[in-house]
């Protein structure tokens, strides 16, 4: 699943809101807002039409039947990566330092080698200094091991990314478990994941790239988390379980649906807030939804499409068509989720840098009063 969004991401082929450096997810409070879905006063509610295609306020409540206002990922991810930009530049101006994100690929997937070359041009368009570590498929293990080792003892390199899937004859896990914590951009080790459900207590050094980037969509959409119903749809390791952790963290009440669920359209039906991360095509239809709802579709599926050019076409978790009509808000695909991926690992490296410096980490959540 992590591979397929972060070639999605390369391809360019969805987005994620974005977000001024926003507020840890220990931080008190974490909503925006007055009416659901729309943050108070006048500066927030422009804003949060600015990053949105089309629609209004009324819209986006679900009130005149209104088309629901269509979330522009592609747009808040530009912002995000020129507010990385400048905090790259502070900390050259300021602390001589240049944030280091190292790439470990095996093998020649062409997905994975997609991905990597899209990180490697946003991470250069940011300012920072890039590794690649290249292997052959028949690598072994312990050569990526000692890869993995030299770059955890690189001061020049705060960031390290291990392209996933490994090869049958390698143990991801062991692989993974190699990279120092001070280093793990994809927020997946043990201690990083613990912190994030912890209530209170340390921050995570890094947050899971398109959960965060899910926080900042809400957010930068103007959306008051706190009290709402949210339901995720999804407990994978990568993007349920943290959102649900992060959602419940801003004080929304989650409920997490899976598989061995039982009607999950009752549990839909309740949602203020949907996340779909459920890996089934099209699978929430429009007639679930609550009227006036925000949905992040984190889904991404091929179609059969003799239509289209490839013979496919993209589609998410969400029926589109029949959901625009019924949410407040919605995120397309593509369009909405994926270069989002991207965006937030760079922001996890930026953090990663800071930390290595004795820096407090870029916050994630809004405070109630909008942010410092």
């Amino acid at each position: 699943m992590r591979i397929a969004w972060r070639a999605a991401a390369a391809l360019g082929v969805s987005g994620i809101a974005a977000g001024a450096l926003l507020s840890s997810q220990h931080a008190p409070g974490g909503g925006l807002g007055r009416p659901f879905g729309w943050a108070g006063g006048a500066g927030a509610g422009k804003q949060a039409v600015a990053m949105c295609d089309g629609g209004s306020p009324a819209a986006a409540a679900g009130m005149g039947g209104h088309h629901a206002v269509v979330i522009s990922g592609r747009r808040v991810a530009d912002e995000i990566r020129a507010e990385v930009r400048a905090e790259t530049d502070r900390l050259k101006r300021d602390h001589g330092v240049t944030p280091g994100l190292a790439v470990v690929l095996v093998g020649n997937r062409t997905d994975s080698a997609t991905y990597v070359r899209a990180k490697k041009a946003m991470a250069e368009s940011i300012g920072f200094h890039s590794i690649d570590c290249k292997f052959d498929e028949d690598v072994s293990e312990r050569e990526v091991l000692d890869c993995v080792t030299a770059l955890n003892e690189d001061p020049q390199v705060h960031a390290i990314l291990v392209q996933l899937p490994l090869p049958a004859h390698m143990d991801e896990h062991k692989v993974l478990s190699a990279v120092l914590v001070e280093k793990d951009v994809d927020g997946f080790s043990a201690l990083n994941v613990g912190n994030l459900a912890l209530r209170g207590g340390k921050p995570p050094l890094a947050v899971p790239c398109t959960p965060a980037g899910c926080i900042e969509l809400l957010q930068r959409s103007g959306i008051d988390i706190r009290g709402k119903e949210a339901v995720v749809l999804g407990r994978s390791n990568i993007v349920g379980m943290p959102v649900a952790h992060l959602l419940q963290s801003m004080d929304a009440t989650v409920t997490v649906c899976h598989s061995r669920t039982a009607d999950i359209e009752s549990h839909v039906r309740r949602a203020d807030i949907l996340i779909a991360a459920i890996g089934k095509s099209e699978f929430v239809r429009g007639e679930w939804l609550k009227p006036g709802c925000v949905v992040i579709d984190v889904g991404i599926n091929s179609k059969p499409d003799p239509t289209a050019k490839r013979g496919f076409r993209l589609v998410g978790d969400v029926h589109f068509e029949s959901a625009e009509k019924v949410a407040g808000m919605i995120t397309p695909v593509p369009g909405g989720v994926g270069p989002m991926t991207i965006v937030m690992l760079m922001k996890n490296t930026v953090n990663l840098c800071r930390n290595s410096i004795g820096l407090e980490r870029l916050p994630l959540r809004l405070p109630p009063s909008g942010g410092k």
